[in-house]
């Protein structure tokens, strides 16, 4: 009997929920009941100074986060274990809020979450623009270029604001873009007492004296001149800037079709260059994830220059391979495009021994001593060859001539 109690006694105590309550710029008034009883019953309430400002006369304890917030999140938790507590969140606390952190620190079975209407549920709703077909793009944390993948003729977009300067920001990246005829909307304070909307145009507009609390509605035009960037790979080689040391367009979309990147998926590109292979990797979807490798502190600063011209600024950049594998070696690679470097000592093995089982790896070559290494590693781990032989026309006096550019030799293989 003593030996049962004390078996009890060393089982750990559930650790009491976290109760996420999500307000909007209405506050206490604009709460249901639910969400106000969470908050009045709670023991300690967590939120911004806005949040909390507006909650306080019906709580127990109020906290503020302190900034940065993140790595005081679990500590700030933690210090009030045996209590009851309550997360105040911006609108729907899923969707791109605090309730996605707490998740991934203490995991979805702790949380109760009572979501508001989001910002984007609110400006869709204000617009008339159908929710599930409107796109939504973040710049709480990242620069106005972030915009730029996600930009088309006629398409309509969301953008969650970091604040007051972030409507100018995006205008002035709008115009320099092919873009400064699109219909811009800032909606401020959205469902509150002080909601404002103002409208303009891209080119014509600075948004200046704007409320921080506002979320931007872009109906895109583009200039009829301007070049098409889509998220296709495969862009025009003037799409970027450096010293011309980068896979060509055509090599490029073949490249990229042999990596096959997939939402998600991570991919190192050894020799970078201009960046171009993990630039058009990033774009294929906002959730791929890049590092590239280069040698060259010049190339590594124009990959950086390219990767926010194109709006992937995401985009991680090293020194060179393998030697700086460890920096990254948390992560294994879903796919390693070698550009260059091929013939250093133990690259391949070394991108071949870094890749996670199921991941690909491409290399290409323009020399024979390259050549003779991508024969070895096809004898070696298996995996397809190709040679590629890409003719441009270009005019010859009066007439049009085809162009030879270099043929590539391109290894692929899948690690099993």
């Amino acid at each position: 009997m003593a030996l049962a109690q004390d078996a009890a006694l060393m089982v750990a105590p559930v650790p009491s929920p976290i109760v996420v309550v999500g307000i909007g710029a209405d506050g206490w008034d604009g709460l249901p009941l639910t969400s106000r009883t969470a908050i009045e019953h709670a023991d300690v309430v967590l939120g911004s100074a806005r949040q909390v400002a507006g909650v306080r006369e019906h709580c127990t304890e109020t906290r503020t986060w302190p900034s940065p917030l993140l790595p005081n999140l679990r500590p700030m938790i933690d210090a009030c274990a045996g209590s009851c507590v309550c997360v105040l969140a911006s609108g729907d606390p899923m969707f791109h809020g605090i309730g996605v952190s707490l998740a991934r620190e203490f995991g979805a079975d702790r949380l109760r979450v009572l979501p508001a209407p989001s910002s984007v549920s609110l400006a869709c709703a204000r617009l008339g623009w159908a929710l599930h077909h409107t796109t939504t793009v973040s710049l709480v944390n990242s620069p106005a270029e972030t915009v730029l993948p996600e930009l088309a003729d006629g398409r309509r977009i969301l953008v969650l604001s970091q604040g007051t300067s972030t409507p100018g920001e995006i205008a002035v990246t709008l115009s320099a873009n092919g873009f400064g005829a699109t219909e811009m909307t800032v909606l401020e304070q959205l469902g509150g007492p002080a909601e404002r909307v103002v409208g303009g145009i891209a080119r014509e507009s600075t948004f200046e004296g704007v409320d921080p609390l506002n979320v931007v509605a872009l109906h895109c035009v583009r200039d009829p001149d301007a070049p098409r960037h889509t998220r296709i790979p495969g862009l025009a080689d003037s799409a970027y800037t450096g010293d011309g040391q980068m896979t060509k367009r055509e090599v490029r979309a073949l490249t990229l079709s042999a990596l096959a990147p997939a939402p998600g998926e991570l991919l190192w590109d050894i020799g970078g260059g201009s960046g171009t292979i993990a630039i058009e990797w990033l774009r294929t979807d906002g959730s791929c994830r890049a590092v590239t490798f280069e040698n060259s502190q010049a190339r590594r600063e124009q990959i950086e220059r390219n990767a926010l011209n194109l709006g992937v600024p995401g985009l991680v950049v090293h020194g060179g391979a393998p030697e700086s594998f460890a920096a990254v070696a948390d992560a294994a690679p879903d796919a390693v495009f070698i550009g260059g470097g091929l013939t250093g000592a133990d690259m391949l093995e070394a991108c071949w021994g870094a890749v996670r089982t199921g991941g690909r790896v491409v290399a290409n070559s323009v020399t024979a001593e390259s050549d003779s290494l991508l024969l070895t590693a096809a004898a070696k781990y298996g995996g397809e060859l190709r040679r590629f032989q890409i003719y441009r026309g270009e005019p010859l006096g009066a007439f049009t001539t085809w162009r030879p550019q270099l043929p590539v030799t391109q290894w692929s293989a899948v690690k099993r």
